[in-house]
């Protein structure tokens, strides 16, 4: 059996949630008037937000609008900056995060994170993958090979590294240390995936096969996606937030937002007037 501490989180909804209409979904954050601060400055300010599960949300808008900021604020990651002070609520299934006796590695555990950067460990690809589950107790050979296998097959990229696990991550392809990344992240069984801009560093081939995924992925994860690319945004999500200096201009639906906004100022960012 497998460590407790990978199991004992939200349950998921899978197909069932897909199949629901949009305002039955269940929701899996909602964020009630969050502001933060680093130091002095004020980077998010009075924001509001109800992500709901098995949905990909995008969060767009221009450079230093605060959406790393937002994002890495849904895992507490953002508190690994000392002079980062913060007020408000996220409830994570119910529950603040900010609770004192709301441990950081569960919520970690259950929300699991994607960067720009592909950031594989200087392991081999079998090692990079079972990593989490070790570290959560996970010691048998058996389990963790099924792990590894679910999770590469998850992420869509073990018929192309199934003859090479013993093999240093460090040599596989941009695109290719992204999605083993994803799978990764995958092998600690998380409820929501955050993604901070995951294919700026990639190829168009490579983009896309991400963005594949990333539809694939959202039947049983809930997807919270940082870009710069609008066309991304469009062609991924199901809802998309526009931020600018650190507020919440607008969150809609994605076709609405790129169609027919309700604020000029999304309007203006859409078409390229500025950002």
């Amino acid at each position: 059996m497998m460590d407790t501490k990978l199991t004992t989180k939200p349950a998921k909804e899978g197909a069932k949630t897909m199949n629901q209409p949009v305002a039955a979904r269940q929701s899996v954050y909602r964020v009630n008037d969050l502001n933060l601060w680093y130091g002095d400055d004020h980077a998010l300010k009075d924001v509001n937000l109800d992500i709901k599960q098995n949905e990909v949300t995008a969060i767009i808008g221009p450079s230093g609008c605060g959406k790393s900021t937002f994002i890495k604020t849904l895992n507490r990651m953002v508190e690994l900056v000392p002079i980062v002070r913060t007020n408000g609520v996220i409830e994570y299934h119910g529950r603040n995060i900010f609770d004192k006796d709301y441990e950081v590695e569960e919520l970690r555990t259950s929300v699991g994170m994607v960067f720009q950067q592909p950031n594989p460990f200087p392991k081999s690809i079998y090692d990079n993958i079972a990593y989490g589950p070790r570290v959560h107790g996970v010691k048998n050979k058996k389990i963790l090979d099924e792990i590894v296998e679910r999770s590469l097959r998850g992420a869509a990229i073990w018929d192309e590294v199934k003859d090479r696990l013993n093999e240093n991550a460090y040599g596989l392809s941009g695109g290719q240390q992204q999605r083993l990344c994803i799978a990764r992240c995958l092998a600690i069984e998380p409820d929501v995936i955050l993604m901070d801009e995951p294919t700026s560093a990639l190829d168009p081939i490579s983009t896309l096969k991400v963005e594949e995924l990333v539809q694939e992925l959202k039947k049983d994860y809930s997807i919270i996606i940082v870009t710069h690319n609008m066309q991304q945004a469009a062609r991924v999500s199901d809802k998309t937030a526009f931020f600018l200096n650190g507020e919440v201009v607008e969150f809609d639906q994605t076709d609405r937002i790129f169609s027919n906004p309700s604020d000029k100022r999304t309007e203006d960012y859409i078409s390229g007037r500025f950002g």
